[in-house]
């Protein structure tokens, strides 16, 4: 396969024209972090009129925001806390966006819950718990029920029938995190807002003591510049205590870190259900079908090194696998069928107990120099953190939000909005044989970009080369890695291959599809 070179009007060789915006003039606010929980900011803050930049050392996404469990969900689990006010809020925040804001990305997945001899709940009660959350859901997914293991299996084939009493059933959504927070990414800057990653924060500006803008360099060429603002906002996540140390160096920390770890493993057969599986009173375990395989974790445990080390050890991959052999069949589990593992870190408010029982809240603070971090929340509620700051920029007298622009009352898509099935099928019927699209790919597509999958259909009518597959064993096509280069910021092979494209979660990323990338994006592999 040939691509096509970089040429000027590729969005990373945009990079020089991006950088003069972000000097020029001040912004009302500057966002550092383009994980979701910014990312969410920064969309509604434009909304709001504001005139918004944001910034992330890395790629959007590339720490926290795209190494979750791929779960859209209410919590069932903060059921087992009495927290119920939280779970009804998640349920809201589910709907809305699996209906209004992100129904191509955002998919329904029932999920199962065995009950086997000795476990730490009992069938009558996991029956009265899946009850309670469809109804805090309004059921809006149905009546949560109970089912015969016989039923169950047939919803997920490796289901471990070995002293499983019941199975409870309930339904929540999943998704590819790294798409939705990318489509985010994408309505910020639809929106209005001016956005770069690999930009990597040197210093903070201060203007009679007070956080003013942030010195950056971008790590892309080594290119050094600045960004004024009347309001700095901090959602660096897990460097959220760096970045407030850079303000002040004497700063206490306000969050402590617990590492999550994952596994992708081969199905052998497909899976319509997922797993949640109990492990002790307070955590569970998932085996979840997705990308075409079984996504396992997570582990949680307190970190305390480097965020930028983080990764999965040995130990992880048995603890995965143990807890998920409490419910899936030994042989599913069989350790050659990883092909992929990844691991990422929560932000937890501090305090003592372990992270497992810790509350899953969003932290605000307010720094000596007056700059705002804000951490912690939940993927599900990204939206609804984003109004919280956004009233609490209200109080800022810097900020200039009328009182009137308030788009926490609006439910705004997310581009490519659309019925994937009608994409998929006006994919395929757009192009005569023999260049009419692979039905798998065409649902691959519908089911990542929505209706912006017809513009990579038409890279693909200009050089039909580019409707090859990237790996001869996965779905994706060198269009969907052209469209990353020229309109979703991906700068490096793991932006394309890990983060635009599925082709590293399902272990296909040989050296030579990364060679062929690099070449693509005209950087060192």
């Amino acid at each position: 396969m040939t691509t096509t070179a970089p040429t000027p009007q590729h969005l990373h060789d945009a990079r020089p024209r991006i950088r003069a915006e972000l000097t020029r003039g001040t912004f009302d606010l500057l966002v550092i972090g383009g994980g979701i929980l910014g990312t969410s900011v920064a969309w509604m803050a434009t909304q709001a009129g504001l005139r918004v930049a944001m910034v992330d050392a890395g790629d959007f996404a590339g720490a926290t925001s795209s190494a979750s469990s791929k779960l859209v969900h209410g919590g069932l689990r903060y059921l087992q806390t009495g927290n119920v006010r939280l779970v009804a809020e998640n349920h809201r925040e589910r709907r809305a966006l699996a209906g209004s804001v992100a129904p191509h990305l955002v998919n329904p997945m029932p999920f199962l819950v065995p009950v086997y001899k000795g476990g730490p709940h009992g069938a009558a009660k996991m029956g009265a718990g899946v009850f309670l959350y469809s109804a805090l859901s309004a059921f809006g997914d149905g009546v949560g029920r109970v089912l015969t293991p016989a039923h169950a299996r047939r919803l997920a084939p490796a289901l471990s029938t070995d002293g499983l009493k019941a199975v409870a059933a309930y339904h929540d959504h999943q998704m590819n995190d790294s798409r939705v927070a990318i489509m985010t990414v994408r309505a910020a800057v639809d929106a209005g807002a001016v956005v770069l990653n690999h930009a990597r924060v040197e210093g903070l500006r201060t203007t009679h003591g007070r956080v003013s803008g942030a010195d950056l360099r971008d790590t892309a060429d080594g290119t050094e510049f600045g960004v004024n603002a009347r309001l700095v906002l901090n959602a660096t996540g897990p460097w959220v205590d760096h970045l407030r140390r850079m303000e002040d160096p004497a700063a206490a920390p306000s969050v402590r870190l617990s590492k999550g770890a994952h596994l992708v493993v081969k199905a052998d057969r497909p899976w319509r259900a997922a797993l949640t599986i109990p492990i002790d009173r307070y955590r569970v375990s998932f085996a979840i079908p997705w990308e075409d395989h079984l996504l396992l974790g997570t582990t949680d445990e307190e970190y305390t090194g480097d965020p930028a080390d983080v990764g999965v050890l040995p130990a992880d991959v048995d603890q995965i696998l143990g807890e998920a052999g409490t419910a899936v069949d030994a042989a599913q589990l069989d350790p050659a069928k990883v092909v992929y593992s990844f691991a990422g870190l929560r932000v937890l408010p501090g305090g003592p107990g372990g992270t497992s029982k810790a509350r899953r809240e969003t932290v605000v603070s307010v720094g000596r120099g007056g700059m705002l971090s804000v951490a912690g929340g939940k993927w599900t509620t990204y939206r609804h953190i984003g109004r919280t700051v956004i009233e609490r920029l209200r109080r800022e007298p810097s900020v200039p939000l009328a009182e009137d622009m308030s788009p926490t009352l609006r439910t705004v898509p997310l581009p490519g909005i659309g019925r994937p099935e009608a994409v998929a099928h006006r994919l395929m019927a757009d192009q005569e044989p023999p260049a009419r699209m692979d039905p798998l790919v065409a649902r691959h597509l519908a089911t990542h970009y929505g209706s912006v999958a017809l513009d990579i259909a038409e890279l693909v009518r200009a050089d039909p080369a580019l409707g090859e597959r990237i790996h001869p064993d996965g779905p994706d096509i060198w269009a969907q890695a052209v469209h990353a280069r020229d309109h979703e910021w991906a700068v490096t092979v793991d932006d394309v291959l890990r983060r635009r494209t599925t082709v590293t979660v399902r272990g296909l990323d040989d050296d030579g599809v990364r060679a062929r990338v690099a070449d693509l994006l005209g950087r060192p592999a």
